[in-house]
């Protein structure tokens, strides 16, 4: 009997005694996948947002095969019919002035005074859009040269994704181990844990990070690696006063996870305190980081474009490619513009304001779109 029953293979108890295999422990989390895809497909604007956002990662993944510039947008050259003043730049377009016969085909009129405003233009095929799809932004409108908004967007999608995720995603992980932690454990770790968050939720946000770009970032070189020690800079300078906000949503979260049936379960069956923060109180508190991450990620772009928009270079290269920054160079020549207006021929040049802000807006409600739907189909109590 005993040969017998080793030929036919191990015994059910045999079998127990080696543990349950990889596909059976992975088998829960498998169906709780298919479980909250199955529930975040049927979100319309979840999805929406979903696709906005792979669009936008797709463009990024897109921009860096590209050979645009990495450090700063492409310097254009209209050269109002004159190409001799456009001769050291890389890069001219043909525009002319208003009354004057066009130098040739694909040349651009410009108003009057204005010699780099260009309006969006197109090609008529997708995989050549003409030289300016988007228009011209102006940074100064006065001069020829000018920047391409279509390039500045399609280089900036990686700049804004890098440094927008970097921080919250940085900001969250931090909030959120100290936060389980504060409110799990209680007494004297719970009050020494929160008035560090007190401290650091004093610093005045915007200010601080201001000090931060000009005192710290103006000691480093502009050049060569250093290049990105200013990102890390910017990111830090950002994280030091964002993460005490995650940290006191997660503990006012655990302090009522906490006090649940099968936490207290858990606790009687013998279980760590790591293993109920890392396996029940974490999983069910972090549903409102969701949220805040959403409105987060949308917010650092509109931030860093307040910060250029005041004149403070926070940026190895004044025209980095990055959507906040695009945004806050669009409207910078908004004063001369308004003076055309008083004195000769109105100028609006609509679609520097419009694209950058178009993005800005799309990629802010795109997160926030993702992220309601997530909490929902991951959160049992708000299914529906």
């Amino acid at each position: 009997m005993a040969g017998a029953t080793s030929e036919a293979g191990p015994s059910v108890i045999e079998q127990s005694v080696g543990g349950p295999t990889w596909r059976q422990r992975m088998a829960p989390r498998i169906a709780q996948s298919k479980r909250t895809w199955y529930f975040l497909r049927r979100n319309t604007l979840a999805m929406a947002g979903l696709v906005i956002l792979l669009l936008i990662a797709g463009t990024a993944i897109y921009a860096l095969t590209t050979n645009l510039s990495y450090t700063q947008m492409t310097l254009v050259c209209a050269t109002n019919g004159d190409a001799a003043n456009c001769l050291a730049s890389p890069q001219t377009v043909c525009t002319y002035s208003p009354g004057v016969t066009p130098p040739g085909p694909g040349c651009y009129e410009t108003p009057a005074g204005f010699p780099s405003v260009i309006a969006p233009t197109w090609g008529g095929v997708l995989s050549q859009p003409g030289p300016l799809p988007l228009g011209s932004l102006t940074v100064n409108p006065g001069v020829q040269y000018f920047y391409n908004t279509y390039d500045g967007l399609l280089r900036g999608a990686d700049w804004s994704l890098l440094i927008s995720i970097s921080i919250v995603a940085a900001g969250a992980t931090i909030g959120l181990f100290l936060g389980a932690i504060s409110g799990y454990m209680g007494g004297v770790v719970d009050e020494g844990l929160m008035r560090l968050v007190d401290i650091f939720l004093s610093i005045p946000q915007l200010l601080f990070v201001i000090v931060v770009v000009t005192v710290l970032i103006t000691l480093l070189p502009s050049t060569g690696a250093a290049f990105a020690d200013h990102i890390y800079l910017l990111i830090a300078g950002f994280l030091v006063t964002w993460w005490p906000f995650y940290a006191r949503i997660v503990r006012g979260q655990v302090l009522v996870v906490r006090e649940q049936k099968y936490v207290e379960a858990a606790r009687a069956s013998g279980a760590g305190r790591g293993r109920i923060i890392a396996r029940h109180i974490v999983p069910n508190s972090v549903y409102p980081v969701f949220i805040q991450m959403s409105l987060d990620v949308g917010t650092i772009p509109i931030i860093i474009g307040t910060i250029v928009f005041l004149g403070i270079r926070i940026f190895p290269s004044t025209y980095l490619p990055e959507w906040g920054t695009i945004a806050a160079l669009s409207v910078t020549g908004l004063s001369s513009f308004w003076n055309s207006c008083q004195v000769s021929t109105c100028v609006i040049p609509w679609w520097q304001l419009l694209f950058p802000g178009l993005a800005l807006f799309l990629f802010a409600i795109s997160v926030n779109f993702l992220a309601d739907g997530l909490r929902d189909a991951l959160d049992p109590r708000l299914r529906r």
